[in-house]
């Protein structure tokens, strides 16, 4: 039965991660490899309505998948609440650290963007009340010095 479940969690964390790394030290491997920034949000995807319009809205759509693909590793911190959708303990645990590193106010949904060392180049608290292209042109002012 717990193997069910534990699979059960993983399909619904893919579903809702599609493209997001979940590890925070394989994504920080891959971005110093690939001389790319980590995007890193903090989401609760079975309880925060900006959250989910969040990815819905913003990183589910094309032109922000694009630049992802081309400029950036996700990751997703995510903390569901409900008791199905409960993560693996050590996944928790790191969500925690980095909870406890970027996102100390405990705030939902909160984005950092990160170099690929993991130090903090910008921050965006709560939803971005802007359209996909401006987010990324604010991605882009992090990356290129701008804040």
């Amino acid at each position: 039965m717990r193997t069910y479940i534990a699979l059960a969690v993983t399909v619904l964390l893919c579903a809702f991660t599609s493209g997001w790394e979940t590890d925070f030290a394989q994504a920080r491997n891959k971005a110093q490899q690939e001389k790319k920034y980590i995007l890193l949000n903090f989401s609760g995807s079975d309880w925060c309505g900006p959250c989910i319009r969040m990815k819905k809205e913003l990183f589910d759509t094309p032109v922000f998948q694009a630049f992802a693909d081309a400029h950036l590793v996700l990751v997703n911190a995510d903390f569901p609440r409900q008791k199905k959708n409960r993560l693996p303990k050590a996944l928790q645990e790191q969500n925690d650290h980095l909870a406890e590193t970027y996102n100390q106010a405990g705030s939902f949904p909160y984005t950092v963007l990160l170099d690929e060392n993991g130090k903090v180049v910008k921050g965006w608290d709560g939803f971005p009340k802007e359209s996909p292209e401006a987010f990324i042109n604010e991605i882009n002012q992090g990356i290129n010095g701008k804040h």
